[in-house]
């Protein structure tokens, strides 16, 4: 079993997943504004490696995780997706850090902690009390080709976040 979960995730991260992420935008709402009230917790490229990823978290999910707890009902974390400048053969190019420079905003995706969502929000939709969504970077609706429920479940020892020790090393070094 443990052999199909590595597998699995390794599936996934080596896989372009691009901007596509499935997801209940029905459910989980853009947080206008969180530029200015969420913390930046990492920039990162992403695992496919052609694109670049700006993480923030609510107060909410970052009291959560200094408290040493999981996510708490009320936590989002965003991850504004970004493609990257290319330089002539099309390779992304690399800043002085090994992140790439950015070119534009592709879209945001939204992962929202509630442990009362509506029943029409089933537990097949979500993973434990995380709900999913992905934007165009203007806040509407982004059309998905794949489901966040199944590369996020197995994820469980993380509290389903794929930058979890990222947001946990954040938060204890601030």
């Amino acid at each position: 079993m443990k052999l199909s979960l590595k597998l699995i995730a390794m599936i996934f991260a080596f896989s372009p997943l691009y901007v596509y992420a499935g997801g209940n935008p029905e459910h989980v709402k853009f947080p206008e504004g969180y530029e200015k009230t969420f913390t930046k917790y990492s920039t990162a490229n992403r695992a496919n490696q052609k694109q670049v990823a700006k993480l923030y978290a609510n107060e909410i999910a970052i009291t959560s995780y200094t408290q040493g707890k999981k996510a708490a009902s009320g936590s989002i974390v965003i991850m504004e997706i970004y493609s990257p400048k290319t330089d002539a053969e099309g390779k992304p190019v690399p800043g002085g850090d090994g992140v790439f420079e950015i070119d534009s905003l592709a879209a945001v995706g939204v992962m929202e902690n509630r442990n009362n969502w509506d029943e029409s929000f089933t537990q097949e939709d979500r993973t434990g009390d995380w709900g999913f969504a992905v934007y165009n970077p203007d806040g509407s609706e982004k059309s998905n080709d794949l489901n966040c429920v199944q590369c996020h479940t197995p994820l469980n020892a993380q509290d389903y976040l794929f930058t979890y020790q990222r947001l946990v090393d954040f938060v204890k070094s601030h």
